[in-house]
Formats: C-alpha cells, sequence, structure tokens
C-alpha cells in the first residue's frame, strides 16, 4: 500500500485530484497542517468528485507527527533538487512518498536531511515543475507499476452503450 504525503498543501483542486489518484490506487492520503484551505472547501470537494468514501484520509498537525507515527517506514522525498529520479528506486510495497506545498517545495533543511532518499521527476532544463497532482500521479504509479500493479484491476471491458449519433466514433 502506498502512502501519499502532502505538507502544507495549498491549493484545493489539487488536494482533490490527488484524493481521486488516491481512491483509484487504494493509497492512503496524509495532509500534513497547516492546510491552504478548509477540508469542506468545495473546491476541494468538486476535484475528488464521489471519489471521497473510497479515500482513507489522515490529517496531522506536522510532519513530525506522520515521521513519530510511522517510524520504522520507508519514506521518498519528492523535489526538483533531487539526486535521483523517482524511476531510479525500488520502492517497498509500503512507502511514503512525500510532497511539499505548491509555491516552495519540501524545505531546503528536510531535503538535508534526506537527501539519499530524495527523488525528482525529469524534466527539460528551464522547467520549473510540474503541477502538484501530476506529480503524485507520475511517482505513485511507478511505485505501483514495480509491484505489478498487485490489487488492481489488470483490464477493462466496453460497457455496451453506444455513442451519440454523429459523435466522433462515426468518423472511425
Amino acid at each position: 500500500m502506498l502512502h501519499i504525503v502532502l505538507i502544507e498543501p495549498e491549493i484545493p483542486q489539487n488536494t482533490g485530484n490527488i484524493a481521486r489518484t488516491c481512491a483509484a490506487t487504494g493509497s492512503e492520503l496524509h495532509l500534513v497542517e497547516p492546510l491552504g484551505y478548509k477540508l469542506e472547501d468545495k473546491y476541494l470537494k468538486r476535484a475528488g468528485l464521489d471519489y471521497w468514501p473510497l479515500v482513507k484520509i489522515h490529517v496531522h498537525k506536522d510532519f513530525g507527527e506522520v515521521l513519530e507515527r510511522y517510524r520504522d517506514a520507508s519514506f521518498y522525498y519528492a523535489s526538483t533538487k533531487a539526486p535521483q529520479s523517482y524511476a531510479q528506486v525500488r520502492y517497498p510495497e509500503e512507502a511514503f512518498l512525500v510532497f511539499g506545498r505548491e509555491s516552495r517545495g519540501l524545505s531546503e533543511d528536510l531535503l538535508r536531511r534526506v537527501y539519499d532518499r530524495c527523488i525528482r521527476i525529469p524534466m527539460v532544463e528551464g522547467a520549473r515543475s510540474l503541477n502538484l497532482s501530476n506529480s503524485v500521479a507520475i511517482v505513485a504509479y511507478e511505485a505501483l507499476r514495480q509491484h505489478d500493479f498487485r490489487g488492481m484491476l489488470d483490464r477493462g471491458a466496453l460497457t455496451g452503450r453506444d455513442e451519440e449519433p454523429g459523435a466522433w466514433s462515426d468518423y472511425l
């Protein structure tokens, strides 16, 4: 099982999208205060759609509380300043993926203490960063892929419903 940790997230829509990713992957979501919004925020709820009942959410007063509660866990810290790509790491089945706030990321003080466990998503020169919800999805799905998406559906199925007349499918 994956644990997604957001330290001081600021944008409710990002957290809502991340909650959907957690619902779709069976991951637990950890929110570290202070949050840049209230949990009742309409944008947060709208972005998460009807997935909220599928998400196990933990709210923590600070990151120290997370470290204390899960002291034997494996933590990986996402940062554009990291020395290695997220794809170079072999994730254990239960990993904590830690992401910083949208405007500043994780603090350099934290990064210095855990630099050997910092990961980054490769980007072209000049690109500052990716959207937080995209970053979470990229790293989470790599960790899940490494374990053959255990516990997840491995194929889809057609529903038997047809498109409306005149839809794009008429041109295929």
